[in-house]
């Protein structure tokens, strides 16, 4: 797969290395990231400020949630090993973030196998049930039932939508058939769903490289209202969430070597 297709992907790992310098400086205008790397075979490099932030980023990475201030940043993103003056795959320059989402931004295959990115918004409302699991369909494959226990909960599931299921906490026996078939393409997975968490597994991969995997995360639910259902995929402005955390990690390291340089200098 040609790297040109697939780059952006790198840019969204930058959320997992942002580092406590730029936590130390977060007020309560935050947004929750959390990042897939859900695009097979590519590795990238990834550049702020002309430091090296990230390098030879794999997929299947999901990063923990990062707490990233609202604001607008730059970023450049290049070949894996051209370098800081290397040509930019891509550039952004005042990119925003906004406040008070929850969010996972998903680089991976549509289902014709073209690379792209999908931003959902996370439910974290209370479940009657005490717990949620959460589906979503973000593999280069048609169609799929997800079944629990042999029997079909989530009928005709596509990329890249997503389904939720109220349910009580404990170990749900699941796999992914073909829709409409007894034809497994993915698991079966034992899956365990804990009490007050939203249990998001994702899908994603190729069908035809026959490199299907799966990929989870939780998320704390809160208390109060039950969902509304109004969560899922996100409107694409959320795309510059992952991006700016990029420039905002090269703020960071350069904010702190300033720091220590001006120590020095007071020695």
């Amino acid at each position: 797969m040609k790297l040109s297709r697939i780059v952006l992907s790198g840019s969204l790992a930058l959320a997992a290395v942002t580092g406590s310098a730029a936590l130390a400086h977060a007020d309560d205008h935050t947004s929750m990231v959390s990042i897939l790397h859900g695009v097979p075979g590519a590795t990238v490099d990834v550049y702020a400020n002309g430091s090296a932030l990230l390098t030879n980023f794999t997929p299947g990475t999901l990063t923990a949630p990062q707490e990233l201030p609202e604001g607008t940043y730059d970023l450049k993103v290049v070949a894996a090993g051209a370098g800081a003056d290397g040509a930019a795959v891509i550039e952004a320059n005042d990119v925003a973030v906004p406040a008070g989402a929850n969010i996972t931004v998903v680089a991976h295959l549509k289902a014709d196998g073209t690379p792209t990115l999908t931003p959902f918004v996370n439910d974290t409302a209370a479940s009657e049930e005490g717990a949620r699991l959460t589906v979503r369909h973000v593999a280069a494959a048609p169609a799929v039932d997800v079944r629990a226990g042999g029997s079909v909960v989530v009928p005709g599931l596509e990329n890249p939508d997503e389904a939720k299921l109220d349910l009580a906490a404990g170990t749900v026996a699941a796999d992914v058939v073909a829709a409409g078939t007894d034809t497994v393409v993915l698991g079966p997975a034992d899956l365990e769903i804990a009490a007050g968490m939203n249990t998001i597994v994702y899908a994603w991969g190729s069908l035809d490289d026959e490199n299907l995997a799966l990929a989870t995360q939780t998320v704390k639910l809160t208390t109060g209202m039950p969902s509304t259902g109004a969560e899922g995929p996100a409107d694409t402005s959320f795309l510059n969430l992952a991006a700016a955390s990029l420039l905002l990690a090269g703020v960071a390291t350069t904010v702190v070597a300033a720091q220590r340089a001006r120590v020095r200098g007071n020695a």
